[in-house]
């Protein structure tokens, strides 16, 4: 009987079907375990073998909770909205909703090829208005919430209006804009409605505000600071820039703190649990106000050293500050009008990636010394951001190389406040250990003291206070985007306002073209049905608008985070339409056991959806502050590309390829190059002459690794035929007429042509194949290369498992009793395993069961009982096989949810020892004895033997040493 790893594997992937062999109650006596991937985005081009690695790791891990007894959760769903499907529509007229169905329906057609343990009937697609029903529901609840600081968590805004109403808000302890006025009781009382709503929206954890944004013009959207790299947008490459908007924000700012704290509640990575303490970026200081001179604007600046506050010599101010249009004068505008639109083209994490590069200009305003009173000139540099802090910073040269840099550039004074402190060549930020001087009150203080009294007396002078800032800023939520949740918002007269989540979800207008309108408006402005009837509670034609009973609504969507900012508590009661999930279904899963993902999420996905459990925790919605238990960052799959060489001439593509195996250098065109009559007639071809050999150039461009061999050849023919730009190409070859290419080890992409599909892996050697060697090529957490030609080895592993059960006559196991080395081996391995899945180590076990398999093949095994248990050990990592081996060891039900072997140490145990039996220490013999003989009897026996009695000849030793357990040397 042959191991026909098709056949197998379809017929197992239909059982599981057929029969929800993995969908989890949510009323169990079991205890439960849920174990989560980060859901994908169904991309066109489908899913490479990098993809499914954190996925077969994860569905390790959830098979063994089975056998273990658990009732395990296992769920995936689609992050189906996004820019690329968008995109797609832009280019072709096809709605995003057709491409991403079909998307879905490969996605999952390779996921059930490889055998994953899902709970299907949970799926969940954040583009499906079932489901964002709910993303509409929080965004809702986080509009009427407010963040009391003297409770430390979000309340409902009826709270806080009460309060206006008793006190006014000049005790209110809340985070707010900073730019609020004081008023009273009495006063909140005589506002009309539309000021107290817009009071009220400088409170609400979800607000509308003009803020400094990241603009993509190719793209017609927001980006983002996590969708943005090299200055450039993560989706295209297109320039980005910053302009202010009115937008929607998440007031992600007042969870700053606990968002720092609980990091040390959860079994997360420590170096992602860094990243998100770098992006909150808590600094303790305080806030100093600066006069402008001949204005009465003020400058408010945050300090981590107001010890150093009489070593201001400057001011810089973000080039996007709003005071700067106010204070800079006629004489510098010119300068500073460039500067501004110059620095609009760089992004905010390509501004602070750039140290080497000093700019800035000087807007012809002063500020005042809060003490000594002497002018500070103002300048604009792009090295401060206007969304980090206040905009502006005191410069203090001598304490801030920056600073120093940008001083020593312009020619600005760099006075010294620290005392036998050189700065004749670079600043001084060491804090201990430093004394204060030119400082006035400050002088011969330390650090600590001199920030404690500066502080004092700023608050005394009221130029400033003792205050925590963070680096984190509020999440823009608003994109300027078609395919994404709709707001649940329409307006009267200006002032946004909730639709009634009973009449949620607010569904998707159809559109007749996905880009940003002729005005300018987001792409739901050609929506013609797209306007609230709050008499019909229904949305209505554009045309019927009256601001009376009928309202425009918001044309925004909401970005990609938000859907998967809750999903993974959805999943615990998808089905759900009355409520976001049951209170029985969230109090039995409460939280995940294990999540498994990408750390390049870390300050994206993962902080966003921290905030959104806090916020629902805050509002007895969830009972978990934290989402998800242990987290692990799987590594990346890489894969070999291939590269040719491709000839420039002064960085034009001369359609000349050249063998990697003839490149040596950029500098060797001359008669020495084995082709260089070729070459130069190929190039005379195209109009260069020998003597501009010196402006040819080469560049390395991909190639599709699909038309290379295993000897690195390319095949030129079907290079030729991949794009109509080769049609005309030119190839200089080996001797030998093939054309090699160069390797190199790159992250698997599909713009790099070097994926390769699981579903050619599947079809050659099978899913169990490809889940073992996926999890043999190294620790979960590393990366490591793809070698096509390694899956044989694992492949043939399950070929010789098969062997184990069967051969060509049918079964080959029995009833008999299992050895003692059965025994041994067995146990062995059920130690071994059990550690490694506990411990994420998938690598070692792959190897373990080689090594079993090889022992009991050895041992000639045929007894049931060992091979039973061997089954269910392998039934993780090799599902397919597994079941079958099961189903033919005689079970009619899944091996799913058998048990895990108990391990039993007695089986390891030694009983019996194989001595070294040595005459005048040369071994002569080897002899097996019980352990528990003591070292008479060990004595006796030895000298019992017809071996020993043989060396001796009659002789009597002159002396037996005996060890126990180690040696026995008879010294004659």
């Amino acid at each position: 009987m042959n191991y026909d790893f098709k056949e197998i594997e379809a017929k197992w992937q239909k059982y599981w079907a057929e029969n929800q062999t993995f969908k989890a109650e949510n009323n169990s006596d079991k205890e439960k375990f849920y174990v989560l991937d980060m859901f994908p985005y169904p991309s066109g081009a489908g899913l490479h073998v990098g993809h499914p690695l954190g996925y077969i790791a994860s569905d390790i891990y959830a098979r063994y909770k089975r056998h273990q007894g658990y009732n395990v959760l296992h769920p995936m769903g689609y992050d189906s909205f996004g820019l690329p499907a968008e995109q797609y529509a832009i280019q072709t007229g096809q709605h995003p909703a057709i491409t991403t169905k079909t998307n879905i329906n490969r996605y999952r057609e390779q996921l059930d090829k490889i055998g994953f343990s899902f709970d299907w009937s949970r799926e969940v697609r954040t583009s499906n208005p079932d489901y964002y029903k709910w993303t509409q529901w929080i965004f809702i609840q986080l509009f009427n919430s407010w963040y009391n600081n003297n409770t430390n968590k979000a309340e409902d805004i009826s709270t806080l209006v009460t309060l206006f109403e008793k006190e006014g808000n000049a005790t209110v302890n809340a985070v707010s804009d900073d730019d609020i006025s004081v008023f009273t009781a009495d006063e909140w009382n005589a506002f009309n409605t539309k000021k107290q709503q817009e009071i009220l929206l400088q409170y609400r954890l979800t607000y509308l505000a003009e803020t400094e944004v990241n603009w993509c013009p190719a793209l017609g959207t927001v980006l983002a600071n996590d969708e943005i790299i090299n200055g450039v947008s993560e989706r295209g490459g297109h320039p980005v820039i910053r302009k202010k908007m009115t937008q929607w924000s998440m007031r992600i700012s007042a969870y700053a703190q606990r968002l720092l704290d609980d990091l040390n509640t959860i079994d997360w990575p420590q170096p992602l649990k860094d990243s998100q303490t770098n992006w909150i970026g808590r600094s303790q200081g305080a806030s100093v106000t600066f006069n402008v001179k001949n204005h009465k604007e003020q400058i408010d600046v945050f300090t981590t050293r107001p010890d150093t506050i009489f070593g201001v010599s400057f001011m810089t101010l973000a080039p996007e500050h709003e005071l700067v249009a106010t204070i800079t004068t006629p004489e510098q505008k010119a300068e500073v009008d460039a500067y501004i639109q110059a620095t609009a083209k760089r992004s905010e994490r390509e501004r602070m990636a750039d140290v080497k590069t000093i700019s800035g200009a000087f807007t012809g305003a002063y500020a005042e010394h809060p003490f000594t009173k002497k002018p500070i000139p103002i300048w604009i540099g792009d090295y401060v951001l206007a969304g980090y802090g206040t905009g502006a910073v005191m410069a203090v040269p001598c304490g801030d190389q920056r600073d120093y840099d940008f001083a020593k550039h312009f020619n600005i004074p760099i006075p010294n406040v620290f005392e036998g402190v050189d700065i004749s060549e670079e600043a001084h930020a060491d804090k201990d250990k430093t004394i204060i001087t030119n400082s006035d009150f400050l002088n011969g203080l330390p650090y600590k003291k001199a920030m404690k009294l500066a502080i004092y007396e700023l608050e005394k002078i009221g130029h400033g206070k003792g205050k925590i800032n963070y680096r984190l800023r509020d999440a823009v939520f608003s994109r300027q985007r078609y395919w994404g949740e709709p707001f649940p918002v329409y307006y009267v007269n200006g002032m946004p306002q909730m639709i009634d989540a009973k009449h949620l979800p607010i569904t998707l207008p159809e559109v007749e073209k996905y880009l940003p309108t002729e005005t300018g408006e987001p792409p739901l402005g050609n929506a013609n049905v797209w306007a609230w009837c709050t008499k019909e509670n229904k949305v209505v034609d554009n045309s019927k608008i009256n601001n009376e009973t009928i309202f425009p609504l918001e044309l925004n969507t909401m970005p990609g985070w938000a859907g998967s900012s809750f999903y993974f508590n959805r999943y615990m009661d998808p089905n759900n339409t009355g409520a976001i999930f049951s209170d029985d279904a969230i109090n039995y899963w409460q939280d995940v056991d294990l999540y498994i993902g990408g750390s390049e999420h870390a300050t994206g996905h993962l902080l966003y959806a921290r905030f959104w459990q806090k916020f629902l925790f805050d509002k007895g919605v969830v009972p978990k502050n934290e989402f998800a238990k242990k987290l692990i960052n799987q590594g990346m799959i890489t894969g070999t590309s291939a590269f040719v060489y491709e000839a420039l001439h002064n960085d034009k593509s001369l359609q000349i390829y050249e063998s990697a195996g003839l490149f040596d250098g950029p500098n060797y065109l001359n008669s020495e190059h084995p082709k260089y009559e070729e070459l130069l007639k190929l190039l005379n071809s195209k109009g260069i002459s020998e003597n501009e050999l010196s402006d040819v150039s080469y560049r390395l461009i991909h190639a599709n690794v699909s038309f290379v061999n295993a000897s690195d050849e390319l095949d030129i023919e079907a290079f030729i035929n991949w794009r109509p730009e080769y049609k005309d190409a030119d190839f200089i070859t080996e001797e030998d007429g093939t054309f090699k290419v160069k390797r190199e080890v790159e992250k698997m992409s599909k713009s790099k042509y070097n994926v390769v599909s699981p579903d050619s892996i599947c079809e050659e050697y099978g899913a169990d194949s490809l889940r073992l060697y996926e999890m043999f090529l190294g620790p979960l957490e590393q990366s490591k290369p793809w070698n096509t030609a390694g899956i044989t080895g694992t492949h043939g592993f399950l070929k010789k498992l098969w062997r184990l059960y069967l051969d060509d006559n049918g079964a080959k196991f029995t009833d008999t009793a299992p050895t003692k080395d059965n025994l041994k081996t067995l146990h062995k391995t059920i130690k071994k395993v059990a550690e490694d899945i506990e411990n994420f180590s998938f690598n070692t076990s792959v190897s373990t069961f080689m090594i079993c398999v090889n022992e009991l093949s050895s041992q000639k095994c045929t007894s049931k009982e060992i091979l039973e248990a061997l089954a269910i050990l392998v039934s993780p990592y090799a599902p397919h096989i597994a079941e079958e081996l099961w189903q033919q060891l005689g079970h009619n039900t899944s091996i799913a949810t058998a048990p895990f072997p108990k391990f039993d140490a007695s089986h390891l145990v030694e009983s019996s020892k194989e001595y070294p039996v040595s005459f005048n220490g040369k071994m002569r013999f080897k002899l097996e004895l019980p352990l528990d003989l003591s070292k008479d009897e060990i004595e006796a026996t030895v000298m019992a033997h017809e071996k020993t009695i043989a060396q001796l000849q009659g002789r009597e030793p002159k002396k037996i040493i005996i060890v126990p357990g180690k040696i026995i040397n008879i010294v004659g």
